[in-house]
């Protein structure tokens, strides 16, 4: 069974900024950094209930990519085969901005 990815927009920027961020350490750093995310979105379509955390008594969870210590987190609405990524952030990050973008 296929599952749909639908992207908040403001992931897009959260991407964007994190990987121009790698790509000023080091040149070709951010498009890896955008590669690890496209890949754990690509995960996502297969299965996102194997392999991730989540919010106990919830349907928010989240994976982290391989090599980038960045959270991708998102909804899981299984009636419908649908997965929702609210947000792509640092993983130290503790802040709830993306809440609101759960429904």
């Amino acid at each position: 069974m296929k599952w749909r990815v639908v992207v908040r927009p403001e992931v897009e920027g959260e991407v964007a900024r994190a990987s121009d961020w790698y790509e000023q350490r080091k040149a070709g750093l951010g498009a890896e950094f955008v590669s690890e995310v496209v890949r754990v979105f690509d995960a996502l379509s297969v299965n996102p209930l194997l392999g991730c955390r989540r919010v106990p008594g919830k349907e928010i969870r989240w994976r982290y990519p391989d090599r980038f210590p960045y959270r991708v987190i998102y909804q899981v609405v299984e009636h419908e085969n649908l997965v929702v990524v609210a947000a792509v952030l640092h993983a130290a990050r503790h802040d709830g901005h993306w809440r609101p973008r759960i429904q």
